[in-house]
């Protein structure tokens, strides 16, 4: 069992920056792969960015590629989301979601097994 509690969301103007955290509960975290994903109003949820177990891959989403950077530290159980360059378009709430690691990289929401809350993020323009 893993249980997910994400933080750092809050209101940004267009162009600023935040930082998500998603703090695990569970002894097992290293070995999970760690993924970000959002939901904006009236949308479906949608991948953003992975990180493996060892933190030696992560993979990106087109739409924030060069602007987001998804890291872990095992140590302290938490996944981080570093955003730069925000656009309105990025508004949504962002969760954190974790699944058994894998060589395949795995984008679709189903595919994870655990989830956080979420966090609202909103860019003004």
């Amino acid at each position: 069992q893993v249980q997910l509690v994400e933080s750092g969301g809050g209101l940004v103007q267009a162009g600023g920056s935040l930082r998500l955290s998603c703090a695990a509960s569970g002894r097992t975290f290293s070995s999970y792969a760690m993924g970000w994903f959002r939901q904006a109003p009236g949308k479906e949820r949608e991948f953003v960015a992975r990180i493996s177990w060892s933190a030696g891959s992560t993979y990106y989403a087109d739409s924030v590629k060069g602007r987001f950077t998804i890291s872990r530290d095992n140590a302290k159980n938490t996944v981080y989301l570093q955003m730069n360059s925000l656009k309105p378009e990025d508004t949504a709430v962002y969760y954190c979601a974790a699944r058994p690691n894998s060589v395949v990289v795995i984008t679709r929401a189903r595919d994870y097994n655990y989830w956080g809350q979420g966090t609202q993020v909103t860019v003004s323009s």
